[in-house]
Formats: C-alpha cells, sequence, structure tokens
C-alpha cells in the first residue's frame, strides 16, 4: 500500500500547518517535530538527524499525524452536531 505525500486540497495546506503547530503547542509548524520528538523522547536535533532510526521517525510521525486526526475528528463531530441540531 503506498501512502501520498501530496494532499488532495492544496488549499489547505496552510490550515493544516496551522493544525500541526496548535496539536503540538508552538505558534510555527516548523517547530512542530522538535516539540513531538521532545514529547516521545526521540533526540532530534536541527540539521541532519542521519542516525536516527527509523522506530524513532516513526514516533515522530505518529504522535504528530495521531494527535491531528484525533483533533480533525473532534471536529466533525462538533460540527455534526451543531448541523442536526
Amino acid at each position: 500500500m503506498t501512502r501520498r505525500k501530496k494532499i488532495l486540497v492544496e488549499n489547505a495546506r496552510t490550515e493544516l500547518n496551522q493544525l500541526k503547530a496548535r496539536v503540538a503547542g508552538t505558534k510555527n509548524h516548523e517547530d512542530a517535530k522538535f516539540e513531538a520528538a521532545k514529547e516521545v523522547g526521540v533526540p532530534l536535533k536541527k540539521g541532519y538527524n542521519g542516525k536516527m532510526t527509523a522506530k524513532q521517525a516513526g514516533k515522530i510521525g505518529g504522535y504528530l499525524g495521531g494527535s491531528m486526526v484525533k483533533t480533525l475528528v473532534k471536529m466533525a463531530r462538533e460540527n455534526l452536531n451543531k448541523t442536526s441540531d
């Protein structure tokens, strides 16, 4: 199964970046991965991280991605509740 790195709606990139920053608790979406790495205990530094294992990288991506999905599902549920009233 292949995964897409390209988002389907390119205009949503800004909002997705804002969500990533909000989920990580940062002001800048580019700092989100460093905050996520700190949360899961992975030593991530700016620049080259070639000695990082796939497991460590997966922890960072899984934490960010999972948190973003949870937030999106919560937002969708709230939106459905508003429209069904």
